[in-house]
């Protein structure tokens, strides 16, 4: 959550919230403290409560719903099954998008104005691996 904070900028936050808070400042991050284990029992307790209706395990990642369909109601062959329609039309999405970018860079290049007279396109970069429709989902 911090990774991209530097020890100054902690530092000017914990100066911060001391000039703010003041002598309170030990209460206050109890406070914030017990809220947060509050708030993660009555999370534990809804899942638990959750798996016990539906009298299987369930995690708090499993909640979402692309996640809970997946892990819960769908086999592996309802899953491939429904993807097999969709992954014709991805590709073919996926190939007509990459025609258009194509020709849209060559006709920037024959465009490009810090080359007077030529209109040939430079060598073709190699062209990026295509992402299947499994991993962008």
């Amino acid at each position: 959550m911090f990774e991209n904070l530097n020890v100054w900028e902690v530092g000017a936050l914990l100066l911060l919230a001391l000039l703010i808070f003041g002598d309170r400042l030990p209460a206050v991050i109890s406070d914030g403290l017990r809220m947060v284990r509050n708030l993660r029992n009555m999370a534990r307790s809804a899942t638990s409560d959750l798996s016990k209706e539906l009298g299987t395990d369930i995690q708090l990642e499993d909640l979402h719903p692309k996640a809970f369909i997946r892990k819960h109601l769908l086999s592996e062959e309802d899953e491939q099954a429904l993807r097999k329609p969709l992954q014709g039309v991805y590709d073919d999405l996926r190939a007509d998008v990459t025609g258009v970018h194509n020709e849209l860079k060559d006709v920037a290049n024959a465009a490009d104005p810090r080359r007077p007279g030529t209109s040939s396109a430079p060598p073709a970069a190699p062209a990026p691996r295509a992402a299947s429709y499994d991993e962008v989902t």
